[in-house]
């Protein structure tokens, strides 16, 4: 059961979400270095991705089930927020556009209200890995806040942002989440993409769509 949320950034510059997420499904664009994260061999796994298709259109990609464990925070001397928290990467920029920057961190704020009601999860348990590492709960990383202050942004603004969501019941935590496009394969390889498109329609959630692509 989910008890928290962990934001990370790439900390690569290319925000398309193909580098990471295939196989293409005609709105992502192929990956034509076959470097993404759906290839055996891989102890890496967050739930979802935020970042651009290939029309540079901001898009989130699920990729784990919302309660399938991620392997995305590493440990720290307290544990590990692998075992307790869903993970989401946003793709990084060369950190310089501000624009793509607050895009991102407001579908960021959209993804943790939807899943804050959805698992009864406290904003105060949405944090960025390297707060997960300050609490000894990750590995020794920055991000997302090697990036989001140079924009203005911060993790307590993405907090408030997320109880402001919350307390408006704003249509963003629920009917624009047709934003978020589901891209998991089953629970036994915890990477990957449906093949089959029956099996994804039947697992599907209410509320959530499965793209023909």
């Amino acid at each position: 059961t989910p008890k928290g949320i962990v934001v990370h950034s790439t900390g690569a510059n290319n925000p398309y979400l193909r580098r990471y997420v295939q196989p293409d499904d005609g709105i992502l664009g192929k990956n034509p270095y076959d470097n993404d994260w759906n290839r055996p061999g891989l102890d890496v796994c967050v739930n979802a991705f935020i970042g651009l298709d290939k029309n540079k259109q901001i898009q989130c990609y699920q990729t784990l089930p919302w309660n399938m464990r991620p392997w995305g925070v590493g440990s720290g001397k307290n544990g590990s927020y692998n075992d307790t928290h869903i993970q989401f990467e946003i793709c990084e920029d060369d950190l310089t556009d501000a624009a793509y920057c607050k895009e991102a961190f407001e579908l960021a704020a959209e993804l943790c209200a939807k899943l804050c009601s959805e698992f009864d999860i406290k904003e105060s348990q949405i944090v960025s890995h390297h707060e997960a590492y300050q609490r000894g709960f990750g590995s020794g990383h920055t991000d997302p806040d090697n990036w989001w202050p140079k924009h203005g942004l911060s993790m307590d603004k993405l907090r408030a942002r997320v109880q402001a969501l919350l307390a408006a019941e704003s249509p963003a935590v629920t009917d624009q989440m047709y934003r978020i496009r589901l891209r998991w394969d089953d629970a036994k390889s915890q990477i990957g993409a449906y093949r089959n498109l029956e099996y994804a329609k039947a697992d599907c959630k209410p509320g959530y769509t499965v793209y023909d692509k």
